[in-house]
């Protein structure tokens, strides 16, 4: 047992609720259910709300003593997607910073914060990763120093798929393919591309054209590499720049906001070595 939490381990197997009510005569069978859906309960620690979820030998159960509310997060901008007692997979709205840049600055990290105070998580977010403001789709939190510095030290280790999808102006000629080139910032901090090494960053893109419009492509891109404003650039040095991209676009504007969304995140979780995949729809202005 921690202070904010009791810790048992499975010694044969049982549903949740059954093995929770039995090792915990402490509480009452309300108090669990309520602690149970109230995402107050790990499993391994993966945070779970399913009552007859069943437990394997060898397992550790984790049990807040507070009881939590689930939906205490209400953003327009933050949408969490998975949580567990090491990290948290949110999806971001345009229009919100990964972390603060500025005086008070509205950010995913605020919001989260905020969000563990509320919850009585005695924690704060970590970032790991970051998107643009105007860029939407997901991202992954620690919840410790310690996650974060395994994810942020072998990053491209545990990261074994990461994908976005873009709508861009014009229509592409190719199905797929691969862009590189050296990236590197001019004194204006505008990031230009070469074919020949320029002193920058090698940066290495795949693309794949999901569809074709009269005047326009959802186009799916993969990262090799993750260098700051890497596919809008390559999106550009394609001739297809991503709609909507005042920085490096054509004016092509048509869904009124920058048309890219990290739509996949895939890696192997830092403290348990499992495989987290997730995925989310693009946008339903892509497809127009």
């Amino acid at each position: 047992m921690t202070n904010d939490s009791y810790i048992l381990q499975v010694r044969e197997e049982a549903p949740l609720l059954e093995f929770l009510i039995a090792n915990l005569s402490q509480l009452s069978r309300n108090k669990i259910k309520d602690i149970l859906q109230g995402r107050g309960v790990f499993v391994n620690g993966r945070c779970t709300t399913q009552f007859d979820q069943q437990l394997k030998v060898g397992q550790t159960v984790s049990v807040s003593k507070q009881k939590r509310t689930g939906n205490i997060l209400k953003s327009r901008y933050v949408k969490i997607v998975y949580e567990d007692q090491w990290l948290v997979v949110i999806e971001k709205n345009v229009g919100i910073l990964s972390m603060a840049g500025g005086h008070r600055s509205l950010n995913v990290k605020a919001v989260l914060d905020d969000y563990f105070e509320k919850s009585r998580q005695r924690c704060r977010a970590h970032v790991v990763h970051r998107l643009d403001r105007d860029t939407s789709g997901l991202m992954v939190y620690a919840k410790d120093m310690e996650t974060e510095q395994i994810l942020e030290h072998n990053w491209h280790d545990i990261v074994y798929d990461r994908r976005y999808v873009a709508l861009l102006s014009g229509v592409m000629e190719q199905d797929n393919g691969t862009m590189t080139s050296w990236l590197k910032d001019n004194s204006a901090y505008i990031t230009y591309s070469s074919p020949v090494d320029n002193g920058g960053k090698y940066a290495v893109t795949h693309f794949r054209t999901l569809r074709r419009f009269a005047a326009h492509s959802l186009v799916e891109f993969k990262l090799e590499t993750g260098r700051k404003n890497q596919i809008r650039v390559h999106a550009a040095d394609m001739g297809h720049p991503v709609c909507g991209d005042i920085k490096y676009g054509n004016g092509d504007d048509p869904a009124h906001r920058l048309c890219l969304h990290a739509y996949m995140l895939c890696f192997h979780h830092p403290r348990t070595g499992e495989p987290m995949e997730f995925s989310t729809r693009y946008p339903k202005a892509f497809v127009l």
